[in-house]
């Protein structure tokens, strides 16, 4: 039985990587932060502990202390990040400065896995061309414009510079499924009989579902393939009134639709992060939101995963959303 050790283990996507991991029949290491709740973590043959990917030394430490239980780690999903911040500082801490902390904790005691796979997203390279609406490509130059982006990008930039480190770099685009908190309060306004738009132009969308993207990792992992990176979709592309029909049609509801100016959502995200500070709470909006809500083309080109791996995904967005829309019911979310 091999190891895999998997950061922010308890999330959303990454208690799917956990719960597949299992049934995988590896042994499963979930590291979670100190206050995390574990909830989603409920089989019993996870071990769950905590790293503290901000303490290098103690890392290298825990490493060590490991490898002395004779438990060595053959994998290691990195998923553990932030997507929001009161602090703008936070991004590149969280998102870069610890997993760099974490890969060279591991170069430095001697427990260099066979595969890292480090968790990154579209947003590292940013949107799509608005006027061509080609979808981003791996050969296209990064333009991450958020602070969440940049740290995704510094991370990836600083991977592929590492001598004889076997990596792994995966991009998801939207990722949606059961559990998943931010597509859910959409989900939420169109059970309400509300569908928001932000300006009058079709926005062009990729998804993946979370049970497809976590196949696709499990994939890469038990692959020879190293060090090369890869968009991760369902290989279909979407517009935002298609996400609407959709949930829509799943609800059985008729809606109302409300359209927002771009000029008006542009000036509430634009005071919403001094006063955001000034309270020390996240906001839903800001300048970095308000871009990636109104820019055009979110498409991406995940051809290589089927050109390498032969990976082709199960879930379209009618059937994946079905599927979540059924859980969010069951559990009483909606």
């Amino acid at each position: 039985m091999k190891n895999i050790l998997i950061t922010g283990a308890n999330g959303f996507i990454g208690s799917f990587l956990a719960e597949e991991g299992i049934k995988l029949g590896y042994q499963v290491f979930a590291s979670v932060r100190a206050t995390s709740k574990t909830e989603y973590l409920k089989d019993k043959n996870i071990q769950i502990f905590t790293l503290n990917l901000d303490d290098k030394s103690k890392l290298i430490r825990d490493f060590k202390e490991f490898s002395q239980k004779g438990i060595h780690f053959h994998y290691f999903i990195h998923n553990a990040g932030i997507t929001k911040a009161v602090n703008k500082k936070d991004f590149l801490k969280v998102n870069y400065q610890y997993t760099k902390n974490l890969v060279e904790a591991l170069i430095e005691s001697d427990c260099i896995p066979e595969k890292f796979v480090y968790m990154s997203s579209l947003e590292a390279y940013g949107h799509g061309n608005e006027k061509t609406m080609e979808p981003v490509r791996e050969t296209d130059t990064p333009k991450p414009f958020s602070r969440y982006g940049k740290s995704k990008l510094k991370s990836e930039q600083y991977l592929k510079c590492l001598k004889d480190f076997p990596y792994l770099i995966i991009r998801p685009t939207g990722v949606y499924g059961p559990r998943e908190k931010d597509y859910f309060i959409y989900i939420k306004a169109i059970k309400r009989g509300f569908e928001f738009y932000i300006g009058r132009k079709k926005q062009h969308l990729s998804f993946v579902y979370v049970k497809d993207l976590v196949r696709f990792v499990y994939t890469g992992i038990e692959s020879q393939i190293v060090n090369r990176s890869y968009f991760v979709t369902d290989g279909k592309t979407y517009t935002s009134n298609d996400l609407a029909k959709n949930v829509k049609d799943i609800l059985g509801k008729k809606c109302l639709k409300i359209v927002i100016p771009k000029i008006v959502v542009r000036w509430i995200s634009t005071f919403a992060e001094p006063i955001s500070h000034m309270l020390h709470k996240q906001t839903v909006l800001n300048p970095d939101k308000y871009q990636a809500l109104t820019s055009t083309n979110w498409l991406c080109n995940s051809d290589k995963i089927k050109e390498d791996f032969d990976f082709v995904a199960n879930y379209d967005l009618k059937k994946g959303m079905k599927e979540t829309i059924d859980w969010y019911r069951s559990n009483h979310w909606i």
